[in-house]
This record gives structure tokens, sequence and C-alpha cells, in this order.
């Protein structure tokens, strides 16, 4: 199936390859890999759960291990009675990091877009390596274990790493015009994947000699990554003297005679009247930053803000939760289950590249999103069905991840760089940090949420009734995705219909 494409169109998209250059692919490498390097540190904790709740509890290993009294390991080792407390408390720790990130994104978004992104990157890759580290890693070689001190060494973990997430889009939606952005963006988007594989592979290689060392490896991979950043990152065009890519989007659209909208332009005279930052005699000389009231006023920003918490729950669930779930219905050693997770980041990866070129294509993307989130209902009800086999798990595992880690890629990555660049704010590029903390903090308040009612749900109905509420989830997602569908069809709909009139 082929989707027309104008000659300007495609002499536009051929104009903006031909201009990447090495610093594109220099750009896209060091925030593509600064991402994953903070992902896999938060993977590094889901994936040693196991252990951790086996250090925190008294059990006949911890006696092994310590070779000592089980009175003393039970003293020194008390945080606990038994393990299911204790995963309690570890879901209570993710919910913790979550709402603790997501406030952090609000924040980091509007910081952002005022102080220099290279500087906030590398405060927040190189101060949360550290946290980590202080977390896992000096409290187990000093044997201090207390409630108190996890919780709060979490939420200011959760804060730091908020910074990375909004500066990493906001440099990409410096460099990379809309032309082609579902493909690079989805392409782009795997570094959360690629991230939670490398933290599965770090973390199952050193787990042997205790979890302390997952925490280590991480958090000295990411300090020394932040470095790198510091000296590395050039955040806009603009600092070697070449156009951004906002200025490029308004050369192109300017050159169209075509009338339709941008892909993310979201409609009528009668919205644009109603946005105080809409000013088209200024806009291209538009630099001051946007507020935020303003930014969750731009079309489309709180339906997709609340579809991704919706996804972002479902998504993060199993980032939180899968490697413990395979542990605990299946048997499989705690190594095992962290390796066979990685088949639902690689699953995502596909499927948010795949998606995002068909976005490209079709010039839209929420019907993109809608499709993918109907056969994701299916894939849930199929993996919720898993028998106890590695490779039947793994295949089931890749397509949910497909069907729902692609469609999360695509909203946190490429629409939010569409929603902080239509033709509203195109000329202001700090709106982009701004935006995309919106977006992806709602969404970790709806993945916040959503740590606390898995526990709850599976505490008191199984596993299986954790499964229906993913399902439930993705309806709901569904529903939000609905009037941004309309509203992007409807424009193409009077199109066709004033050209079969004057025909």
């Amino acid at each position: 199936m082929e989707f027309p494409v104008s000659p300007r169109r495609a002499a536009a998209r051929r104009g903006l390859c031909a201009q990447y250059t090495h610093h594109h692919l220099a750009v896209f490498l060091l925030t593509f890999f600064s991402y994953s390097l903070l992902h896999a540190s938060r993977k590094a904790f889901s994936n040693v759960k196991v252990s951790i709740s086996n250090q925190w509890t008294p059990t006949d290993l911890n006696v092994s291990v310590y070779n000592v009294d089980p009175n003393v390991t039970w003293n020194d080792n008390h945080l606990f009675p038994n393990d299911k407390p204790a995963t309690i408390f570890l879901g209570l720790l993710d919910t913790i990091f979550l709402f603790a990130y997501a406030t952090g994104l609000f924040i980091s978004g509007v910081i952002g877009d005022r102080l220099n992104i290279r500087y906030v990157l590398t405060f927040g890759m190189c101060s949360s390596a550290v946290t980590m580290f202080v977390f896992g890693t000096v409290t187990e070689w000093l044997h201090f274990y207390n409630k108190i001190f996890y919780c709060v060494t979490w939420v200011i973990n959760g804060l730091l790493q908020s910074t990375g997430w909004p500066c990493v889009v906001a440099v990409m939606g410096n460099w990379f015009g809309k032309s082609g952005r579902g493909v690079v963006f989805g392409l782009w988007s795997a570094c959360a994947s690629v991230g939670n594989i490398l933290g599965a592979f770090l973390a199952s290689s050193v787990l042997q000699y205790g979890y302390e060392y997952a925490f280590l490896v991480t958090a000295s991979v990411q300090f020394a990554g932040g470095l790198v950043i510091f000296f590395g990152l050039v955040t806009s065009p603009k600092e070697l003297g070449l156009p951004d890519a906002g200025e490029q989007e308004n050369e192109s659209e300017a050159q169209e005679e075509e009338a339709t909208q941008p892909l993310m332009d979201e409609d009528e005279g009668d919205n644009e009247a109603n946005y105080s930052i809409q000013a088209p005699n200024t806009a291209v000389s538009q630099t001051k930053a946007i507020g935020f009231v303003q930014a969750c006023c731009l079309p489309g920003v709180l339906l997709y803000s609340l579809a991704y918490a919706c996804l972002k729950l479902v998504n993060y669930s199993f980032f939180f939760w899968l490697p413990f779930y395979l542990s605990i219905n299946f048997h499989w050693k705690e190594a095992e289950a962290d390796q066979l997770s990685i088949w639902y980041d690689i699953g995502g990866i596909i499927g948010g590249t795949i998606q995002g070129w068909i976005s490209d294509l079709m010039q839209k993307r929420s019907p993109v999103l809608a499709m993918s989130l109907l056969l994701a209902v299916g894939s849930l009800f199929g993996y919720s069905r898993s028998p106890n086999s590695k490779p039947i798990n793994g295949l089931l595992m890749a397509i949910t991840g497909f069907f729902i880690g692609g469609p999360s890629n695509m909203i946190s990555s490429a629409i939010s760089a569409d929603l902080g660049r239509q033709e509203m704010v195109r000329g202001s590029s700090e709106a982009l940090a701004t935006v995309t903390g919106i977006v992806d903090g709602t969404g970790s308040v709806g993945a916040a949420l959503g740590q606390v009612l898995v526990s709850v749900i599976q505490g008191a109905l199984g596993w299986m009734w954790v499964f229906y509420f993913f399902i439930l989830m993705t309806f709901l997602t569904i529903l939000f995705i609905i009037p941004l569908i309309v509203r992007e069809i409807r424009p193409a709909s009077r199109n066709r219909r004033t050209a079969r009139l004057a025909g």
C-alpha cells in the first residue's frame, strides 16, 4: 500500500536527509546511550529484587553465607519476617521512585528549557550514579539496612533521573526535523529498551558475587557516561552556526502550497485563537520559553499525556515486575529470568521503529497507535496463558513488547517532539523539554499508581487478574487516543471533499 506524497514534500525530505552530518550521528549516539545508561541502572534494581528480598529476610541462605549464629543474622537483616512484606516494600520503592520521577519530570522539563541542557543532563547522570552506588552497594558493604534510608535515597534517585528524558528529547528535537521523525525517533527511542537489555546483562553477569555488585557496575558505567556527555554533547546546531530543525521545518513548509495541515498541527483557526502564544507575524522570531500552563494548553498535550499515563502503567509494570514474575511464577533462576526478560525490550525496539516508519508514510501517528494497542489486547491475553516453556514464553513476550513497548516509545519520543514543535511554538525551541516533561511526567504518575495496584491485585487475586488489569488500561489508552484520531483524519477528509467538489 502506497501513500501519496507531494513532490515538494518529497524534495523537502530529500533536502533534510542531505543535511544530516556527522554531528547528527554524534548527537544521536550520545543521547541514545546517555539515556540507555540511566535505564540500565533502573533495570539493575528490578533484576535483583529476589536477591534483595532474600537478604532482607532471615533465611538459611543468609546464615550459610555469613557463617554466623542465626540470631546474629536475624538481628542484622531484621527488616522483614518473611518474603511477603519484603515484596510489598519492593513494590513501595518502585512507587516512591516513580512518584519522585514524575514530579521531577514536570520540574526538569522547565529547567531544561531555561538552563544549559548539557549541564543539566551531566549533573543528573553523575549524581544519580552516586545515589545508586550508595543505595545498593555501600549499604550492603556496611550491612546497613534501614527502611527510611532506602525510601529517602530512592526519592532522591527518582528526582535526579528525571533530568534525563526531557533533556535528550529536546536535544534530538533541535537536531532532527519532522520529516522522517517517526522512523528516526522510533529507532532512537529504543534507547530505553537497549538500556534494559544492558542493565539485565550487567546485573546477571555479576549477580553471583552479590547483588551489590550489580549496583556498583551500573553506577560506574553511568558516571563515566555523564562525563562523556559533559565533554562531547552539542545540544543545538546553533552552537556550530547551523540552522536548527525548527528553522528547517519553517523553510520546507513555506515552500508547500498544499492545503493539508502539518502532522501534529491540530486544527482550525478557531482553536488557534485561544492560545496567547500564537503569533503569526512573530512566530519565527519568538525565542522565549513558554510557561508550564501554556504548554499544557497546546493541542494534543493533555490527551496524549493521559493516554501515556495508562500505557506507561502497563509498560513499566513489565519493566519492574517481569523478572520477578518469571522467577516466582515459573520457578526459574533469577539470572535466567533476567536474560529472558530481554525479549520484551527487543519487541519494543522493533515495534517502535516499524510503527514510527508507518506513521511517517501515513503522515499520521494516532491511527497507528490505536491499531497496535488493539492488537496488544490479544497479545496480553495470550501471554497471560503462556506455558512453562522458555522459548514459547520468550516469543509471546516479544510480541507483547512489540504492541505495548512500540506505542509507548512513539508517544514518549516522536509524538512529544511533534507536540513541542507544532506550529504554535515553532519559533521557540524552549518548548520541547517542557512538553516532554508534561507527557512523560503524567505517564510516570500513572506508572507509579500502577505499581501499587499491581502488588495489591497480585496479592489478593493472583497474577491472572494483573493481566486483566493491563488489558483494561490498554483499552483506556485507546479511548484517550480516539479524539486525536478524529482530529488527524478530519482535515484529510475535508480536503478530499473539497477536491471532489472542485473536480
